[in-house]
């Protein structure tokens, strides 16, 4: 088991910056994935961005592609995703989940992930 909780959301203006937080307990950090997912209003969860294991290896989606940035300290057993350039379409629900790494980093489907924070808001006003 893998437990995550996700802090650092909020209420931000358009255009500023803001860095949300996971922080793992259980089984090692280390040997997953960790991604993150936004579902906002009306909307499916979708794909934001994702680190391997290690760190090295990032993936984004285009929505965020150079605003958004991932990264992770395994030996703190937490991992980041800062964003800047915030924009009022970036308003959601934010979770991050984690997923047995055995691909390198590649998952951006929400059914390959086996453990999920309880979420975060980010409300961003125009």
């Amino acid at each position: 088991q893998v437990q995550l909780i996700e802090s650092g959301g909020g209420l931000v203006q358009a255009g500023d910056s803001l860095r949300l937080s996971c922080a793992a307990s259980g089984r090692t950090f280390g040997n997953y994935a960790v991604g993150w997912f936004r579902q906002g209003p009306g909307k499916e969860r979708e794909f934001v961005a994702v680190a391997d294991w290690s760190g090295s290896t990032t993936y984004y989606s285009d929505s965020v592609k150079g605003r958004f940035s991932v990264s992770r300290s395994n030996a703190g057993r937490k991992a980041y995703l800062q964003m800047n350039s915030l924009e009022p379409e970036d308003t959601a629900i934010y979770y991050c989940a984690a997923a047995r790494d055995y691909n390198s980093g590649r998952y951006f489907k929400t059914y390959e992930y086996d453990y999920w924070g309880q979420g975060t808001q980010v409300t961003v006003s125009s």
